[in-house]
């Protein structure tokens, strides 16, 4: 028996409301950094704002979940995230970093699901780059719609990444 599209976009919206709160809560648990949830998708915010004002440091998070082999991140959502930063100039570490987190569950089918590894890739769009319709794998590969490999390089976290190859 397969699950009806409504539950099944629940779920979904469920699993990326827990990983960006739990973004907000890594960052919140470290001294003298502060980070926001911005709204719903429907509000054309980032995911998440995090801000170190002793650092000059501001990080600007779209956030991506789930249970398959690549999470897809829309080019308008991270020309988004870097508008958000041109705002901020006064920070001199800025960056708009792709969150993505592969679930220890791998989708099979319709409500069916494998055990794996969970894992966890904080991924840095480049300054200056313009913004283009990408996803990022398992394996913490990123590639374009076409199939090109788009190296990201890693960012890194004040706190600890899991599951990381």
């Amino acid at each position: 028996m397969s699950m009806s599209s409504a539950r099944l976009s629940r779920i979904r919206r469920s699993r990326g409301y827990r990983w960006e709160d739990a973004i907000v809560k890594r960052f919140n648990e470290i001294d003298g950094w502060s980070a926001f949830r911005l709204g719903s998708p429907s509000t054309h915010l980032p995911d998440v704002l995090a801000v170190n004002t002793s650092l000059s440091a501001i990080f600007v998070i779209e956030a991506k979940s789930g249970t398959s082999q690549s999470l897809y991140v829309p080019a308008e959502q991270i020309r988004r995230c870097a508008k958000w930063l041109d705002v901020f100039d006064i920070y001199e570490q800025k960056a708009v970093i792709l969150a993505f987190k592969f679930s220890a569950k791998k989708s099979v089918g319709a409500g069916r699901y494998r055990s794996r590894t969970l894992r966890e890739y904080f991924k840095a769009w480049r300054s200056g780059t313009e913004p283009v319709d990408c996803a990022c794998g398992y394996d913490g590969q990123v590639r374009l719609r076409s199939g090109e490999s788009a190296p990201l390089p890693d960012h890194p976290m004040p706190f600890a990444v899991q599951g990381a190859p």
